[in-house]
């Protein structure tokens, strides 16, 4: 990270209460940014409370849908750098709430991008989209020029928040970003239906743990403090090279595994010979999904900072001291 660039720079983070919003305002208050985080639930789980990173940033209280708030923080902040992060990223909440989903990953992008394109002291901002962006696609794996075709609730709020940041780029000019990364994971991820909290979570209190899939879906899992390092890496690029202004980029460890292959690493990590149950349950999800990073390896120079066995052992001593080893 650039010391120089972030020392006392006003960044404007949504999501900071997030799994990777944590981990981003952890990097940022390390480097000496004048960090500004939007929170809209008070949860004292949250890495950023638990951690007591919450006393070292300023607090606007709101939600990304309410773009008077947003506006009032940019301009009283006099913000430069924006992370938006701020999501319902839970592909089965979506399914079953798909209104709530549009309106927080949806509106809320534009309404993010319309507080900024009326704030003139905003000079960077970098959107998190994500791999399901792009929906199906035949050809992987995908890199920045697939086309953007979700097609359930989830994956089309992602497309829809992608495509309508590219439009504020293009046609104001506003310097805009997008991040394309995939399955995040670590230490601070509370959403226990996903595999890895989930599964970390029963084996600690040995249980099998639960693949609702037949496990053999093909993800792409990149670890939050990769994703953390990518987004202040872009918004420092961006800064120097305005000819990124709405370039997308994807971040990917460019490693193919299954969901039933990252349990059984995680049962092996943690010395357990618990079998997994397979429920074969899932639905309106994406049978294979994952990135190329080529581009970001070649114009950013960027490359992931733990190999997946790395980060799954620092994740599996985050839960084991969260859940007091139980």
């Amino acid at each position: 990270m650039n010391r120089a660039f972030w020392l006392d720079r006003p960044t404007f983070v949504t999501g900071g209460t997030g799994l990777v919003g944590s981990w981003l305002v952890k990097r940022l208050v390390k480097s000496g940014a004048d960090v500004v985080c939007l929170v809209r639930d008070w949860i004292p789980q949250s890495e950023l409370v638990r951690s007591g990173l919450i006393e070292k940033v300023k607090v606007v209280r709101g939600d990304v849908r309410d773009r008077e708030v947003l506006e009032r923080a940019l301009g009283e902040y006099e913000i430069d750098t924006v992370i938006h992060l701020a999501a319902q990223t839970i592909v089965t909440i979506a399914n079953r709430n798909p209104l709530s989903t549009f309106e927080t990953n949806i509106a809320g992008t534009w309404n993010v991008l319309e507080a900024a394109r009326r704030s003139p002291k905003v000079k960077q901002l970098v959107m998190a989209s994500s791999d399901k962006a792009y929906g199906d696609q035949e050809t992987l794996p995908y890199d920045e020029k697939t086309p953007l075709q979700g097609q359930h609730p989830y994956d089309v709020s992602k497309s829809a928040a992608d495509l309508i940041a590219s439009a504020y780029a293009k046609s104001y000019d506003l310097p805009v970003v997008i991040t394309r990364c995939g399955n995040f994971y670590g230490g601070g991820d509370l959403n226990w239906n996903r595999i890895i909290p989930g599964a970390i979570r029963s084996i600690l209190r040995g249980q099998r743990p639960v693949i609702r899939s037949d496990g053999q879906y093909i993800r792409d899992y990149f670890y939050v403090e990769d994703g953390a390092a990518a987004y202040m890496l872009l918004a420092e690029q961006l800064a120097a090279n305005r000819s990124l202004v709405g370039e997308s980029f994807n971040f990917s460890n460019e490693t193919q595994v299954t969901v039933l292959e990252i349990v059984q690493k995680i049962l092996h990590s943690m010395g357990s010979d618990l079998k997994p149950e397979i429920l074969n349950e899932a639905s309106n999800e994406i049978r294979r999904q994952y990135l190329s990073a080529e581009k970001a390896r070649r114009l950013l120079d960027w490359k992931p900072l733990f190999n997946l066995d790395e980060a799954l052992k620092l994740t599996i001593d985050w839960y084991k001291d969260f859940l007091g080893n139980e």
